[in-house]
């Protein structure tokens, strides 16, 4: 019987989440498996990853085969290179002192890599929410200006109205004087 470790998946469509699992090669993706190792999920930035590390390792020492996913997760929290560190133990090429050094350092490593992303994640979210923030801010200037243009504009427009009223009846005065000067004088004349 070959072991796989592989991804069990569950969650609601389009909110995956994996299980982690040790799995007979032969048994169904979602079915019957040895010993869930740990869980994947996908759907935070980044990616959340819970894994019993000795139960993987383990699981490799007895020559389970990871599938490409499970590998990369596998490497990303560190079980290949512990895995290879204790071949070297096995070996004689180090002892189990400098093979813990060397894994603590690496993953005290990593893990200031994922806290240096999420720092700078939040700082873009921060910096994000300010922009938008700003953005607001100069939008509603924007509309209070024009609403107290648009506030401003009748009063204009009634006292345009006035300035023509006023316009029309002169006009209409010098209209009608100009005619009877000309029938006094066609008068006069005759």
């Amino acid at each position: 019987m070959s072991v796989k470790i592989r991804l069990q998946r569950h969650g609601k469509k389009g909110k995956p989440f994996y299980w982690i699992v040790a799995a007979d090669a032969r048994s169904k993706r979602d079915g019957k498996y040895l010993e869930k190792i740990g869980t994947y999920n996908p759907n935070t930035n980044p990616a959340t990853v819970d894994l019993n590390l000795d139960a993987a390792v383990q699981w490799l020492h007895n020559g389970a085969q990871p599938t490409d996913t499970a590998k990369a997760i596998l490497s990303y929290k560190g079980a290949l290179l512990k895995h290879h560190l204790d071949g070297g133990v096995r070996k004689g090429a180090l002892t189990q002192d400098q093979a813990d050094a060397k894994l603590a350092t690496w993953i005290e490593e990593k893990a200031g890599k994922v806290d240096a992303k999420k720092d700078g994640l939040s700082k873009a979210e921060v910096a994000a929410k300010a922009k938008a923030f700003k953005a607001e801010t100069v939008a509603n200037e924007k509309r209070m200006a024009a609403q107290t243009e648009a506030n401003k504009a009748p009063e204009a427009v009634v006292e345009e109205e006035v300035t023509t009223e006023e316009v029309v009846e002169v006009t209409t005065e010098e209209v009608v004087e100009a005619p009877v000067a000309e029938e006094n004088t066609e008068e006069k004349e005759a």
